[in-house]
């Protein structure tokens, strides 16, 4: 097994190498022949004047301009998931590499122009990043179609617990391309028969909720004789992931610390928020204002709508959004969250919740101090409270300021259900780093252009809320 993965890791890796390989090739090509020649010729202003001979680079030069293209690549296609052949869907690993190469390009041009001392024609960079995106179209349709046929589905025996297990299986059997539940078992059919049954024909095991001491038991099994397993993590699994290990004794010592962000981390991430919400609403100025206009012609409701939400120790402040809701919507007073094809959103309001227009505003929510850009999202007291009747550990969400975009956004939707939106915004608070807040800030522009993120709930989730939440 362990052999296996390997080749199919080296197999992944080499793939990955190629298609960027591919796409710097054409940025090479491009910049030999339309962009060096520009950079290298001399330069005479309208009035006369000498800007120099031009910029003139040999051989080490050219490869340093090269390889700076390429670690871009790397990392861009490594943050936005688009080197995950096997992982991720054809398309869903092609929309990761659009970001990737937008950012690369927009990133390369500019240092190109700064190499001219003045901005350089741009159509060759866009003829460039089109030519890449057929690339990759092409090259993550192949990858993916070689990947499946070499490696097949993996064969997955799923042990669970109490809980029933249709929300787990309808996950797994959505990417049935990689996994194939095969068979399902119970801790009640006796851990003796489960062990046995793992031995079999099985290259992983799933393991849904089941009783603390008969999962560490089984994964100890598991290690032992090197099966995969996917595990499903309770609250507590995620504040242990967390925690810090010490060497103070000759003992491993995992420390879960009483308080979040340290004082200096607190300090830069609210720098970021100042200086990236002052940039942000200069540039977007013109779409909120167009977005006002069209919001008022359309019912001649307000444009805005201000709703008590709750940040950091469930304290209140009013959040603001475009309004993208009748707006009569809460007529009886009852708060409640939007759900798939809700008829109380108006149709400009289908459309900006789409695109996220509508969050814009929050902006100025942002730097006034009273939300952050990542950040578990602000909740409604009146929804906290709901939540907290059966899910107490709610609350621990609350430690850390609200934000505008998060883990749960990033690697959830809105339809994700709350116990598992707390998991992800736990992590997020367990594993707080300044580069995490950047990752996630890239993330986001990704989330922006996938619609599913931004689907409603089922009614069925809402009263489906206890159950889950007592796993």
């Amino acid at each position: 097994m362990k052999q296996v993965e390997s080749v199919k890791r080296i197999f992944v890796l080499c793939l990955g190498f190629i298609g960027l390989l591919a796409q710097a090739i054409v940025y090479a090509y491009y910049w030999f022949n339309v962009y060096y020649p520009i950079v290298s010729s001399k330069r005479i202003s309208a009035d006369g004047f000498d800007f120099g001979s031009g910029l003139k680079l040999y051989f080490r030069g050219h490869l340093l301009v090269l390889a700076i293209y390429f670690v871009l690549l790397i990392f861009f296609s490594n943050t936005y998931g688009g080197l995950k052949i096997g992982y991720l869907k054809s398309m869903d690993i092609f929309l990761s590499q659009i970001f990737a190469l937008f950012m690369v390009n927009v990133i390369s041009y500019f240092q190109i122009s700064l190499m001219r001392n003045w901005l350089v024609p741009i159509l060759p960079i866009v003829e460039v990043f089109v030519i890449q995106l057929v690339l990759s179209f092409l090259w993550a349709l192949f990858t993916n179609w070689l990947y499946r046929s070499i490696f097949p589905a993996r064969q997955m025996l799923l042990v669970s617990g109490e809980y029933p297990v249709d929300d787990i299986l309808r996950k797994f059997n959505s990417r049935q391309d990689k996994y194939n539940i095969v068979k399902c078992m119970n801790i009640k059919d006796g851990l003796d028969k489960i062990q046995e049954e793992c031995l079999l024909r099985y290259d992983a095991v799933v393991i849904w909720d089941i009783p603390t001491q008969d999962r560490n038991k089984l994964l100890k099994f598991l290690y032992a004789h090197s099966i995969r397993v996917y595990l499903m993590p309770k609250i507590t699994d995620v504040l242990v992931k967390g925690s810090d290990q010490m060497h103070l004794f000759d003992t491993p010592v995992l420390l879960l610390r009483e308080y979040y962000l340290k004082i200096e981390q607190r300090a830069i991430k609210r720098m970021i928020d100042i200086i990236c919400s002052l940039i942000l609403i200069i540039l977007s100025s013109p779409v909120m204002l167009i977005t006002a206009i069209i919001i008022k012609f359309y019912d001649g409701g307000p444009v805005l709508y201000k709703q008590i939400r709750c940040t950091t120790n469930q304290k209140e402040f009013k959040i603001m959004k475009f309004r993208s809701m009748r707006v009569d919507a809460e007529k009886d007073g009852v708060a409640r969250l939007a759900t798939k094809n809700d008829s109380r959103i108006t149709p400009i309001g289908k459309f900006i919740r789409a695109v996220r227009i509508d969050e814009l505003p929050q902006l100025f929510n942002i730097l006034k101090g009273e939300m952050s850009f990542i950040g578990p999202r602000p909740e409604r007291p009146e929804i906290i409270e709901q939540y907290m009747e059966s899910m107490p550990e709610f609350a621990f969400r609350m430690k850390v300021k609200a934000g505008l975009a998060g883990y749960a956004q990033v690697y959830g939707k809105y339809n994700t259900t709350p116990y598992d939106k707390l998991k992800l915004d736990l992590a997020y608070i367990e594993n707080y780093s300044v580069w995490l807040d950047i990752k996630l800030m890239l993330l986001t522009l990704k989330i922006l252009f996938t619609p599913d993120a931004t689907e409603g709930i089922e009614e069925s989730q809402i009263t489906a809320l206890k159950d889950d939440s007592e796993k």
